[in-house]
């Protein structure tokens, strides 16, 4: 019988789940509605009914499950640390704990955004690539790091939060900063910045199609948010001397919009290290962070053989 890893993407509106082969080959899919309102039993009981679900329809054994939540998480303990309003009963509640007690499986915890990264390092557009930046331009901006061909997440679990990093002006950002690249380059500031440039209320998506048609206020709202996110780049290149980068989320989805800015912006002012800088569209799409998760859990069970225990 086939062995197998689930990964679990829990989103505020959506959870994906994947179920993969131990090479990552993502067998078979499910997305499902995420109870946010309904507290962490029921998050989780959500992503555990998905589970059963693509287990039956494949007829595997499961070694293990990733998890990729969003929030800020302990992913040693396996637990929330903290989350936005739109979770209810989130903060605090132990993940994995459940997970393991519901399945009897080894469960491991990561940030959304580190697993999209793990994804996007072990089966996506970088994959092998030893040095990365990952980042996450959607409602907000994500960042994780990759160093030495393995996660880096500082001794306080923030390495790489490029996102809320200050210097790109002085619009209050979400988090309470001011300033931060999230004011310019997140799908929410997109939006937020064509608004004040028309009056006119617009979504993301919205705001992407009158760029397309050559709306020169949604273009300039793109252009500010490119450049914002070059900068962003060279000040990894020259902080860390990392020159990769793979870019996924939400406003990822309008690459040709983001990319040429971002182009022009490196041309510009290239590295110190005079290094060229390799800027990529992330790949695996809908799939990455769940993938992230399956590979960390990939990863953990291999260090660990005896944890190998299949139901």
């Amino acid at each position: 019988m086939t062995h197998t890893i689930a990964g679990v993407d829990i989103g505020g509106t959506t959870t994906r789940v994947v179920l993969c082969s131990e090479d990552l080959a993502v067998l078979d899919r499910v997305e499902v509605a995420t109870p946010a309102a309904g507290g962490g039993a029921a998050m989780v009981g959500a992503a555990l009914d998905a589970v059963a679900l693509l287990l039956g329809r494949t007829g595997t054994r499961l070694l293990g499950v990733g998890v990729g939540a969003a929030g800020v998480v302990d992913a040693r303990a396996g637990r929330i640390l903290v989350a936005s309003d739109s979770f209810r009963g989130w903060a605090g509640f132990g993940v994995t704990a459940a997970v393991e007690e519901a399945l009897g499986v080894p469960a491991f915890l990561d940030n959304d955004v580190n697993a999209f990264l793990r994804g996007e390092t072990a089966a996506g557009a970088v994959a092998g690539e030893p040095d990365v930046l990952g980042m996450t331009l959607g409602t907000g901006v994500g960042g994780a790091l990759w160093l030495d061909g393995a996660l880096y997440d500082g001794p306080h679990g923030a390495a790489g939060e490029i996102g809320h990093v200050p210097g790109f002006g002085d619009l209050p950002c979400t988090c309470g900063g001011r300033g931060h690249l999230e004011t310019l380059a997140s799908g929410r500031a997109i939006t937020a910045r064509y608004g004040e440039r028309t009056g006119r209320t617009r979504g993301a998506r919205e705001v992407a199609e009158a760029a397309v048609s050559g709306d020169p206020d949604a273009l300039a709202v793109y252009e500010t948010a490119g450049s914002a996110v070059a900068r962003a780049m060279l000040v990894t290149a020259g902080l860390l001397d990392v020159t990769t980068f793979v870019v996924g989320g939400g406003v990822s989805r309008a690459w040709t919009l983001v990319e040429p800015s971002i182009g022009r912006a490196l041309t510009a002012e290239p590295p110190v290290s005079g290094r060229p800088v390799r800027v990529l569209p992330a790949l695996l799409e809908g799939d990455a962070v769940a993938v992230g998760a399956a590979a960390r859990a990939r990863s953990e069970l291999g260090s660990d053989p005896g944890s190998l225990t299949a139901r």
